[in-house]
């Protein structure tokens, strides 16, 4: 195969399953690890950045100034950072491989708000679950068209529906906290980058035997690959209530994982593993037109030097269930508003705005 075909397969993008109410769907890989694939960008960047200057291409870019404009929240007063994370799917290409379903086009299912705070020492991600029903506003298209805005759209349909500059819209819009950057990782590529650090250890403290992830693990201790691991955070039926809420735990469990194996990689010391992560990383990028280079890459993970990944908090936008519709949530109040405010405000996130009556449980 060619280097042009393998690239083009790596940056295939799978489409969404269907919701617990439909017939099962392999579900999306978690809006955990995209956080952790970002840390492995950050940490390469920072150190081993030289070594990838022949694959910068890799990374694609979306000028989300440009297509948002001016309807935009404030910069933060501080030094504090702002990212949008989302992972994307397809059914094209290599993600046609992954046994995902047959739902076609594309979509992002995953997405994190992650703030890092004044100082650069702890950073703080929000997941937002992707049946959440949001406003989304007017937006314009790649193609120049506008889209009205919209109330009780479902969270995960908007990138597919008008693209990722919407999402990032509409994320400010709901937060009211401006994006400093955007970060897109691909399905298809996170399964090689698992395979390229040589696989994740995960203990479970039961057998779980999911047909519809395809994941079959004893209780015990095991080293997971890139497919096992992409069934493992997926994983969600005989969890919690069955729903996108109840694989947050394993979502969580598997990137404290992730990041210890991450941690223990010697990027500088064996060149030819560096050079292979970051290959397999950059074609599984899309970022913001500010960072869509090895070198800004690099210069934003130098600034971050400081954020220590043991010290992350992942916390769920605070949800309820919503009473139309119950296989849908809505932002609960007033703990969302005040999670919000906090990150705006660049300081402590109470307790209480960590807690979502919705739980999945």
């Amino acid at each position: 195969m060619s280097h042009s075909a393998t690239t083009e397969s790596r940056r295939a993008r799978k489409s969404t399953d269907r919701r617990k109410s439909t017939p099962p769907r392999k579900r999306r890989w978690g809006r955990i690890i995209l956080l952790s694939a970002l840390v492995l960008v950050l940490a390469g960047g920072g150190t081993a950045y030289w070594l990838y200057s022949g694959i910068d291409g890799n990374i694609k870019g979306v000028d989300i100034d440009k297509a948002i404009g001016d309807d935009r929240p404030e910069k933060l007063p501080t030094s504090g950072q702002n990212i949008l994370i989302l992972g994307s799917d397809s059914r094209a290409g290599a993600n046609a491989e992954l046994n995902t379903g047959t739902v076609s086009g594309a979509r992002s299912d995953t997405a994190l708000v992650m703030h890092i705070p004044e100082g650069r020492k702890k950073a703080v991600a929000v997941s937002i679950p992707r049946d959440t029903l949001v406003t989304r506003p007017k937006c314009t298209k790649s193609d120049g068209s506008s889209v009205a805005s919209a109330k009780r759209v479902m969270f995960n349909s908007i990138y597919s529906q008008v693209g990722p500059a919407c999402v990032v819209k509409t994320v400010e819009q709901m937060s009211g906290v401006r994006m400093d950057h955007y970060v897109e990782v691909d399905f298809a590529g996170f399964k090689n980058l698992v395979d390229a650090i040589g696989g994740v250890s995960i203990t479970v403290d039961q057998d779980i035997d999911d047909t519809s992830s395809g994941l079959h693990l004893t209780k015990g201790t095991h080293k997971l690959d890139g497919t096992q691991s992409l069934a493992f955070v997926r994983t969600r039926h005989g969890i919690g209530d069955g729903s996108d809420l109840g694989r947050i735990g394993l979502q969580q469990q598997f990137m404290l994982a992730l990041l210890t194996e991450i941690q223990k990689q010697d990027l500088l010391g064996s060149p030819v593993k560096a050079y292979k992560i970051a290959d397999e990383l950059t074609a599984a990028l899309t970022t913001d037109s500010d960072l869509a280079s090895l070198t800004k890459l690099a210069e934003f993970g130098r600034s971050l030097n400081g954020v220590n990944p043991s010290t992350m908090e992942t916390i769920m936008l605070p949800v309820a269930y919503d009473k139309v519709d119950p296989n849908r949530v809505v932002a609960a109040e007033p703990q969302a508003g005040t999670l919000w405010k906090a990150i705006r405000a660049d300081s402590e996130i109470p307790e209480s705005a960590k807690k979502s009556p919705a739980t999945g449980g």
